[in-house]
């Protein structure tokens, strides 16, 4: 299998666990609903983390003016992912993860464009990952 095709395959199971987590709150009740609901947010931290890494990789393989910026991004990525989930409340973290997504998906445009495969593909995840975590925020409207 092609590291272009092993890329898209994992990024679309990617999104499975946030479908997955984002069924469990609605569907499911107590404990097992609240597993969801922290589940959703951890995975969400973890996958921006990701994110930030691969900023730091690809930093580590350009020498460019803009190295030292994809550092710090990488770096602050992660650090405002963690930020969002100590805000304890999880219709903020999930919003504020949302934005951080979002955040990243520009930044990367910024600096290396916005064509072919990768970018496409960065694309359509980013709207999934909007989408739950647009889903996860209704259904804590909902519940309140």
């Amino acid at each position: 299998m092609s590291a272009r095709l092993t890329t898209q395959w994992l990024g679309y199971l990617g999104l499975v666990p946030f479908y997955a987590t984002l069924l469990g709150y609605a569907l499911l009740e107590d404990y097992p609903r609240s597993l969801s609901v922290q589940a959703f947010l951890i995975y969400s931290l973890a996958i921006l983390s990701f994110l930030g890494g691969t900023l730091w990789g690809h930093a580590r393989t350009v020498d460019d003016s803009q190295q030292a910026l994809r550092l710090v991004v990488s770096n602050g990525i992660v650090l405002f992912g963690v930020a969002c989930l100590l805000t304890a409340q999880t219709t903020i973290a999930a919003g504020a993860l949302s934005l951080g997504y979002l955040a990243l998906l520009w930044y990367e445009r910024r600096v290396d464009g916005a064509t072919g495969w990768y970018a496409s593909l960065r694309r359509r995840l980013t709207w999934g990952v909007m989408i739950a975590h647009a889903g996860y925020v209704v259904l804590h409207i909902i519940d309140a």
